[in-house]
């Protein structure tokens, strides 16, 4: 059994190693990333935006990390800030017959509750099917999969603060795609050769250990 899908595992990365991946079409990731605004700035398509970002950013962890400020904090003296300048403001206008603070209608609509409900009951069911898959379905790829992610976000979790995580993510959001979108065939040539590696690497450890697991009920 491990025989024979260590054949079909050479036979599917030969014939991978075969087909170079500059003979595919080139995918595009400023659609994969949704073809909108988010796209554009992950992209570097609207450089104003995109540097906004960053550099709202690299305040917020400037603020959080080097100077100790916290989150409370923060939206706290926003909020006061904010509160006090719409106040005097509604006051002076009064007082020199000014337009009040163009303030808009402060209400979430249904709409958008909707539309959250939605895209987070997607993911949900997405996280369960994985969770079934794991269980039931015995994929051992999936469960592969996520014991990397869980035990990598545990590792860097204990090396990195939450807010320096968060803005780390950020600025490989900004770098990475952008990155990819340029030098996009070198690197699926790349990471599809690394894939086969260790797929193949993979299945040679999975056959031994059958074979040991086989070897050890034969002396019982």
């Amino acid at each position: 059994m491990a025989s024979a899908a260590a054949r079909n595992l050479d036979r599917s990365i030969s014939d991978s190693s075969q087909s170079p991946p500059s003979g595919r079409s080139r995918r595009s990731v400023h659609r994969a990333l949704g073809s909108g605004a988010v796209a554009d700035v992950l992209l570097w398509r609207n450089p104003t935006a995109t540097a906004s970002v960053a550099g709202a950013a690299t305040v917020f962890w400037i603020l959080f990390e080097l100077a100790g400020y916290s989150l409370l904090s923060l939206v706290a003296n926003s909020l006061l800030l904010l509160v006090t300048i719409l106040f005097f403001w509604g006051k002076s206008a009064s007082l020199l017959n000014r337009p009040l603070p163009p303030l808009p209608k402060l209400e979430v609509s249904e709409e958008l509750v909707g539309k959250v409900s939605d895209e987070a009951r997607k993911w949900i069911n997405h996280a369960l099917s994985i969770a079934r898959d794991i269980a039931i379905g015995r994929d051992r790829t999936v469960f592969f999969k996520v014991i990397l992610v869980l035990w990598t976000a545990s590792y860097i979790g204990g090396l990195f603060s939450f807010f320096t995580f968060v803005y780390i993510g950020v600025v490989l959001s900004l770098t990475i795609p952008a990155v990819y979108e340029k030098f996009q065939d070198p690197i699926d040539e790349k990471f599809c050769l690394a894939h086969s590696l260790l797929l193949k690497h993979f299945d040679n450890a999975l056959s031994r250990t059958l074979r040991q697991s086989n070897k050890e009920k034969k002396i019982l």
